[in-house]
This record gives C-alpha cells, structure tokens and sequence, in this order.
C-alpha cells in the first residue's frame, strides 16, 4: 500500500512541478533577439502564417513556445543577392516582414516604438521588431542609416562576418588579420554608433571583432547587445565572447544573447566538426568512392549519412546551452543575460531545442537549477526590455 501512496505522491508531485513551470513560462516575457526565418524561407515565398514542414519556425509554433517578442534577421551575405546591392536586399527582407505582418494583424504586430512593444505583449500577439545583421547594408551611407530606421531597423549588427570599410569582423580579424587595413572602427565607425545611439538604434556587437567590440563600447552612450553570441570560456569559437567582453556588457548595461547553434554551445561538436571539414573528409571520401565502383552519387549519399551520424554523436544537450547562461550569471549577474537563439539560421541545435515550440525547456532548466522566479523572468525578456526601452526612448 506505501507504495501504491507514494507512487501517486511522486506522479502528483511531478505534475504540480510541471504546471508551475508552465505558468512561469507563460507569465514571463519571453524576448528572442535573433530569428533567420525572413532570409531561409519567407522571402522565398514560404508562409509561416500556418504551421509548416519546414525549418524552425512559424505562427502556430511560437504561440506554443510562448514567444512574446521576436526580432527578425534581416540579413544578406557579402555578396548582394541582386544588382542594387545591399541596401536594396535589407529593403526586401523588410518589405517580406511587414506582408507577413499585414496577413496576420490578428497576431502579429510590428513595432517601431517601446509602447508599442508593451501593448503588443498585453494583446496576446507577437511582437515583430527589424534587426539589420550587418553594417554592410548601409554601404557607407549614413543617410541609408537614416532610411532603415525610418522602415522599422531597432538594432544594427555592426558587422556580419565581412567586414565593413569602417568595422573589423569576429571572422576577419581572427581568421584573417592581413585582408585588414586596419582593426576595431575608423572615426566614420565611432559616427555610425553615434548616430545609432541618436536615432534610437540599438548598437549589436554579435559577429564583431574584439577590436570594433571594444571600441564600440567606449564610444557607444546606450546598452548594447549581442544578439546571439554564446561564451568563448566554454566554447572558444571566434562567434563567441570572452569573459572581459561578458564584463565589458555588463558595466554598459548591456545584454548578451545565447546563440542555440550547436558548434556555438559545444566544443566537442566545433572540433569534430573541423575534423570531418578537413583532410579527412578528402580520404574518406575517396575510399567511399573506390568502395562504391567509382559511383559519385553513392559516395556522396554514404558521406551524408556518415557526416550526420558522426554529428549526432557529439550534439550538445540542453543542459551544455544553459551552462552558458550559468557562466554569465556567476560572473556578472543574472541583469545580463539573454536568448538569441539564431532558430532557421543555423544546422543544428542541441538536443531537446530542435524548433521554436521548445523554448519551455529552456524555463524548466532553469528551474531545475534553483533560479529564482525574478531571475528566470530577467533571462527570458526582462533585460532584453530594459536595453529596448533604454535604446527606444529618447
């Protein structure tokens, strides 16, 4: 009989965790400061407006996530997708927002002002917000600054992994030092950040070279963000930030957003992975084919399967991208932390994150490891809304 008790105690105790979690989840703000679904499908015709197959996101699935704000990438690489050039790819992305937008009004709101953020969130819809990833697509222009903004821009990533005439990369400045002239920001740079600050733009330093980062933050006079960056302590990847950069975020009142991809989260999974990218995959490659008669197509179907068995091995787990939150909040505190999750813009994500609906996941961790309710709510949006309101009004 004592046990038949404490079988119902345990199920009803377990259920009661799980019904408090639930509520945590969907009374906090859940804020996400950097989605690809513009550049990975909506721009190419996909409507995310109903639940779809494919990628990570869309409507249905945030509203199970309990998604209250999202910031849309708009994103081009280094090379314009068409023969207008940068600016002209970042207006089509925004154009492919605000159609989306103007389908799903019952929704779906997109916001330009701090006020309109809040009455999104007290609506129950969520809450859109432009955020340019890279510098570039200004193309040295600080009227077409001036011209995103006033279609919506509320954070500009300095630079994606190209840098720009007046701003170094993460990329270029660990990867490839000599393509620079010079590292950190030209005095056109320090002007960019400034007139950020002045038009309400939140400055993000995710993708900047350590250089640009730090002369950014002695010139900026608002809280920075990095959208989605993840921790170079535990994963030392030139994506990621070193603990006096976390510092540094700190003492601007900044926010640092955890990137969810897995070669971010894990070191494991970037070494393995730079393993099976090098020569390896040249002889193993070869054996496949002289194995399969000199078929191309086996080969290449047999590596895939390979590859991806070979990943799946070495995937981080949840608990590997909540240590990363862990990691921020003992060394600066709990106001300084954020997510980013990087969703349809990545290859792979830890196990139990696969798409947008498993942001709860995320709540219950942090749960399971003592976080009070106040500290979880901070790290889910409240820090995120504090940089936004401290950016967004003048």
């Amino acid at each position: 009989m004592k046990y038949i008790l404490f079988f119902f105690f345990f199920v009803a105790s377990t259920s009661s965790k799980a019904q408090s979690v639930k509520k945590l989840h969907r009374k906090a703000t859940l804020v996400d400061t950097h989605n690809d679904v513009l550049s990975s499908g909506v721009l190419d015709g996909i409507d995310i407006s109903n639940r779809t197959t494919e990628g990570h996101s869309d409507l249905v699935r945030w509203k199970e996530g309990g998604l209250d704000v999202q910031f849309f990438s708009v994103f081009t690489s280094e090379k314009a997708r068409n023969k207008e050039g940068f600016f002209q790819d970042a207006v089509a992305e925004i154009d492919s927002l605000q159609r989306l937008v103007s389908r799903n009004p019952k929704s779906m709101i997109l916001a330009t002002h701090y006020s309109e953020v809040k009455k999104g969130i007290r609506q129950g819809k969520l809450v859109s917000l432009i955020g340019v990833e890279g510098g570039h697509m200004i193309e040295d222009d600080m009227g077409k600054l001036v011209q995103l903004r006033k279609m919506g821009m509320r954070y500009m990533t300095l630079t994606w992994n190209n840098s720009t005439t007046w701003a170094s990369s993460a990329k270029d400045e660990t990867e490839n030092p000599a393509s620079l002239k010079q590292k950190g920001l030209t005095d056109f740079g320090k002007g960019v950040v400034k007139m950020m600050n002045e038009l309400g733009v939140i400055v993000d330093l995710s993708h900047t070279g350590e250089q640009t980062f730090y002369d950014a933050i002695a010139t900026t006079t608002k809280p920075v963000i990095l959208s989605h960056s993840s921790v170079w302590n535990i994963c030392p990847v030139f994506r990621n930030v070193k603990d006096e950069q976390i510092k540094a975020v700190a003492k601007n009142g900044g926010v640092i957003c955890i990137n969810f991809y897995s070669g971010f989260i894990s070191k494991e999974f970037d070494q393995r992975q730079g393993q099976l990218n090098g020569t390896f995959r040249d002889s193993m490659q070869q054996n496949l084919l002289q194995a399969n008669n000199g078929d191309s197509s086996i080969m290449r179907t047999k590596w895939r399967e390979y590859y991806r068995t070979e990943m799946e091995k070495v995937r981080p787990t949840l608990g590997q991208l909540v240590d990363h939150i862990d990691h921020i909040v003992k060394l600066v505190g709990d106001d300084y932390v954020g997510i980013g999750s990087d969703y349809d813009g990545v290859g792979s994500l830890p196990i139990g994150l696969e798409d947008v609906t498993t942001y709860p996941k995320i709540t219950e961790e942090l749960v399971s490891r003592g976080y009070s309710k106040k500290s979880i709510k901070k790290i889910l949006g409240d820090n995120v809304l504090r940089v936004m309101k401290a950016n967004f009004e003048k």
